[in-house]
């Protein structure tokens, strides 16, 4: 896909000199365009029926009429039919991984790549605009520019390119979170927006008010995205196997963040058990990748580097034996698609068979020499097994011919039986007998193992049983999770315009602007001013003098002198401002923080079409802080005064009181249970 750069004509805020990146264009013929608009079609018929099945369970509760109750059981039926065929169409989506392999790949086995979250659009203007106008005293309209520029970025993450430029979109919108969060997401008011997102597996879709899930399907996304990134890497070069191997390090350090962070996700596909998994399959596919880059410039006929590759090729296959056994546990198995087993399954079998091969013809090709070292050989061979075969020593094998053929055998043995066993699974997934590439792959190891075996083979050898042992796995290239600092970018905030976050946020509360004149009194304005950081603010009032008798009070802050916006002013910059008082006067616009007084916040109920509505850990964590009571000043002697005597002492600035918030999250809450995979039958929904 491509990206598509549309000039707006104003300012960019994103950094992108005077234009605004957009996602890829969902219009564009590609495969994966098709793949994102199948399965928001998918998600949007699965919430339909999923809406008809409640509505005719309903009626089925409500009714006594049998005549009724036959029809309302029938057509329960046909829609749990349906039900079925879209989950089964969502699988397939799920297992289509062609599509986002590298074309020029024609001897890799494919790789699993995560599919995007699908999302509805949203439209902020409305909530934001009123809330604006409500909470901070601004005319919403003159925020249109930022508001329109926020839903962009959002509309661009639904449809991400699939590079650095994707995880960078993403990336921008999770760290513009957290500032909307403050600026307009409060506990005492809810904004009436609702955050819809689908389950990546299932399709059944998620709903909240909070950001919490927002935040949380982004990172899922940026995942995602990574994987699709490293699946698309050329794995025929050594760059492109290392950008895979970075990009699936990275997608497992987003996904165990994303576990870590948001614990109680009300969508199945980012629950714990679910992440970990995932975690797993994203590790395991980059050590494939590492083995890839060892192998990649050819491996040497040699004692050593066979035994070498061995322990790697035994470490890829015990990966994915560890991610497959994840995959069969309850209730992954319900949900994970079959081909995902399957195919964790035959690549254990491929890496592990790839081992007996090399150890196998470590120890037929290379008989010991006068000059080889033997105690070396026999430290690496005696290193390779957890057990040696039928009790013979490291030293015996190596030395004698007949027992290194045995041995030696006994692998090929092995090694052409997993071979088979892998045909065999590839063979019962019919996602997987589509890939061509994998069967190819399986089939020529297996005929070299084949062949390898028949020229060490002898027509009088009847009583051959020797049993090889597994190998042990090891590597000196270990697949690690890794932080990606993409996901911490800095932002320029939408919404500066509002004020310092520090005061101007949707927890505290204040008056609404109200417009004082100030008036010198021998050269005296009756008050000081402090504000650092920003904004500046009133204090040591003299409650006689004019201000104050126009209604200006002791810790007011100043947001504007005249026509001009002060709230990100320093003291300099405010008393400039005012240096130039006429007899006149000048008008000056304040606010007086109120006491919040924060009551016990409304629960904020998750709504998922298909599973008993529950609450998050998430949603129900609120902030006991109250906002601190005014801080008492201590009097000063003379106020301020604008004399060239008393210049450099006004022009000293007093720090900004500071906020003590010492309450803390109620953690001995009771945690909500995660639904397990037979709530899906519920018919609870929105």
């Amino acid at each position: 896909m491509t990206d598509t750069i549309m000039t707006n004509g104003i300012k960019d805020r994103c950094g992108q000199n005077g234009y605004f990146k957009k996602g890829c264009n969902p219009l564009a013929l590609t495969g994966r365009s098709k793949l994102q608009n199948e399965r928001a079609s998918i998600n949007q018929q699965i919430i339909r029926q999923m809406r008809m099945r409640a509505g005719a369970e309903n009626l089925l509760r409500a009714t006594s009429n049998n005549k009724v109750c036959e029809m309302v059981g029938l057509e329960l039926s046909y829609i749990n039919s349906n039900l079925q065929l879209l989950m089964e169409q969502l699988e397939g989506l799920n297992s289509s991984v062609d599509v986002y392999q590298n074309m020029q790949e024609t001897s890799s086995i494919p790789l699993i790549p995560l599919g995007l979250k699908e999302t509805k659009e949203m439209d902020f203007s409305v909530s934001f605009k009123d809330f604006i106008l409500e909470h901070y005293s601004e005319d919403g309209s003159s925020f249109e520019e930022e508001i329109a520029d926020l839903m962009d970025l959002r509309q661009a993450c639904r449809t991400p390119s699939r590079n650095d430029a994707g995880i960078e979109t993403l990336a921008k919108y999770f760290s513009h979170m957290p500032l909307l969060e403050s600026r307009f997401f409060s506990a005492t008011r809810p904004m009436g927006i609702f955050f819809t997102w689908y389950d990546s597996f299932t399709g059944v879709p998620v709903c909240q008010q909070n950001l919490s899930l927002e935040k949380a399907s982004i990172l899922f996304n940026i995942g995602a995205l990574y994987t699709q990134i490293g699946t698309r890497s050329n794995r025929q070069t050594a760059n492109g196997l290392q950008d895979a191997i970075a990009a699936f390090q990275k997608a497992a350090g987003v996904l165990h963040h994303l576990k870590e962070t948001f614990t109680h996700t009300p969508s199945y596909d980012m629950s714990p058990s679910m992440l970990s998994m995932l975690i797993k399959l994203m590790l395991a596919q980059a050590q494939e990748c590492l083995f890839e880059k060892i192998a990649l410039s050819g491996i040497r006929n040699e004692f050593f580097s066979l035994l070498k590759m061995a322990q790697e090729a035994a470490k890829v296959g015990d990966t994915y034996d560890q991610v497959h056994q994840s995959m069969i546990q309850t209730p992954i198995k319900d949900n994970v698609p079959f081909f995902w087993s399957t195919m964790a399954q035959v690549k254990t079998n491929h890496y592990r068979s790839l081992a007996h091969y090399f150890l196998a013809t470590a120890l037929l090709d290379h008989q010991l020499r006068p000059s080889d070292d033997e105690d070396q050989q026999e430290k690496a061979l005696s290193q390779a097994y957890d057990a040696m075969p039928d009790g013979r020593s490291a030293l015996d094998i190596l030395r004698k011919r007949e027992e290194r053929r045995h041995v030696g055998k006994a692998h090929l043995r092995r090694a052409v039986m997993g071979h088979e066993e892998g045909l065999r699974i590839h063979g019962l997934c019919r996602h997987l007998r589509k890939l061509d590439v994998l069967q190819d792959i399986l089939q020529a190891s297996h005929k070299r193992s084949l062949a390898k075996f028949n020229d060490n083979d002898r027509e009088d050898e009847f009583t051959d049983y020797l049993e090889a042992p597994d190998i042990i796995s090891k590597t000196e290239h270990k697949a690690e999770m890794e932080s990606p600092m993409s996901t911490k970018v800095k932002v320029t905030d939408f919404f500066r315009r509002l004020g310092p976050l520090s005061v101007f946020s949707a927890k505290l509360r204040w008056t609404a602007p109200r417009t004082v004149r100030l008036r010198l009194e021998d050269r005296d304005l009756g008050f000081t001013l402090r504000g650092d950081p920003v904004p500046v603010q009133v204090t040591s009032l003299d409650p006689l003098c004019p201000a104050a008798v126009d209604g200006l009070k002791d810790g007011d802050y100043i947001v504007a002198v005249g026509d001009t916006d002060c709230k990100w002013m320093v003291v300099s910059e405010v008393m400039r401002l005012l240096k130039d008082v006429d007899e006149d006067g000048i008008d000056i616009r304040v606010v007086s923080l109120m006491d919040s007084g924060l009551p016990m916040p409304t629960k904020s109920a998750t709504y998922c079409g298909g599973i008993p509505k529950t609450y998050s850990m998430i949603c129900l964590a609120f902030d006991d802080d109250k906002s601190p009571k005014g801080r008492k000043v201590t009097k000063k002697g003379s106020f301020l005064s604008w004399g060239v005597k008393n210049h450099l002492k006004s022009s000293s600035t007093l720090s900004l009181p500071t906020a003590d918030y010492s309450g803390t999250l109620p953690w001995n809450k009771p945690c909500p249970t995660f639904p397990s995979s037979s709530s899906y039958n519920d018919p609870a929904l929105y």
